[in-house]
């Protein structure tokens, strides 16, 4: 316990010293004054769409613990399905470790409208299965349409993932789709019997992480100058290799490694144009949600204790009766 205490954010720290060290080599030719000219250059109406692909990316988010309560035959209230899954997200991506990170807040709210701790641990699993698999979807579609972003990240993905791997993915998903409506056996561990998803959970998987992932890369699309872009596709490849590897590194916030792969595959952009871009992503995505949901935990955690103050008057009234 005391080794998983201090592994992640070990992990999360090194991770962070090592791309500032390599950000650091990257960018010492980078002024404060390049940098403040290239946020002015973004337009008020770039400005828009990037607050507009945040909303689409977080309204998609509260689909992910839907899908999963879907999958559980639990029915919640919409509304607190949405404040949870926003505040789990905007926490998690910030703290790291997400899936640490975001059980906890998980396990506070759906305990208290009854779930259990191993149904909880199922909506979990749920959910990063759905981000996986709509991160290899578009991967996959990525792949199949530009081939030739593997060029970008040759230090880093075999060249041997091209097309061909598009497909094979694609291959592998439609599997997982099929399966769906063969109605498989359930698989048993111990007292926990784990179902196949059905087709009814299926195929909301395979639109909601797409769209949400979309969202995020649109925030930092319309963030860019036209000048250089390699369009859309190309910024959502790049995404979907960066938010990965922030994810996978446990850094707070992805902090550096989202930057370092950026850079990596945007060598024709101007760097103050790419951090700039980044920097709007932080603040839509990753820092305005996070105060917000700070917010919501506090509001949250009055409440439950002041139901249970006042519950404790009365469960000793009973006891006493």
């Amino acid at each position: 316990m005391a080794l998983k205490k201090y592994l992640w954010p070990a992990i999360g720290a090194l991770t962070i010293a090592v791309s500032a060290w390599l950000l650091y080599k990257e960018l010492r030719g980078l002024s404060l004054d390049d940098l403040s000219q290239s946020l002015e250059a973004i337009t008020p109406g770039n400005w828009v769409l990037a607050g507009l692909s945040t909303l689409v990316a977080y309204a998609a988010l509260a689909g992910y613990d839907r899908i999963a309560l879907m999958h559980l035959g639990k029915k919640v209230d919409w509304w607190f399905i949405s404040i949870c899954s926003f505040t789990t997200y905007a926490l998690s991506h910030n703290v790291g470790a997400s899936v640490v990170s975001g059980a906890v807040v998980r396990y506070r709210a759906y305990s208290s409208k009854g779930l259990t701790p191993a149904e909880i641990g199922v909506l979990i699993a749920v959910c990063s299965f759905t981000f996986l698999l709509g991160t290899l979807l578009l991967a996959a579609l990525v792949l199949i349409i530009e081939p030739e972003l593997v060029e970008r990240f040759a230090d880093v993905v075999p060249m041997e993932a091209t097309a061909g791997t598009g497909f094979f993915l694609l291959f592998l998903i439609a599997l997982y789709v099929g399966a769906s409506f063969l109605k498989l056996r359930p698989l048993k561990l111990g007292k926990i019997n784990i179902f196949y998803p059905s087709p009814r959970v299926v195929l909301p998987q395979l639109i909601i992480a797409p769209i949400e992932l979309i969202g995020a890369a649109g925030i930092i699309y319309f963030a860019l100058p036209e000048a250089g872009n390699p369009g859309f596709l190309m910024i959502l490849g790049i995404f979907l290799v960066s938010f990965s590897a922030a994810l996978i590194s446990h850094a707070p916030g992805g902090l550096g490694i989202l930057e370092l792969v950026f850079l990596m595959g945007l060598p024709d952009m101007n760097q103050a144009d790419v951090i700039a871009a980044l920097l709007v992503f932080r603040l839509f995505y990753l820092l305005i949600p996070f105060v917000m949901a700070l917010v919501v935990i506090v509001v949250f955690e009055r409440s439950r204790f002041r139901s249970e103050t006042l519950a404790e008057p009365e469960q000793q009234k009973l006891e006493n009766s």
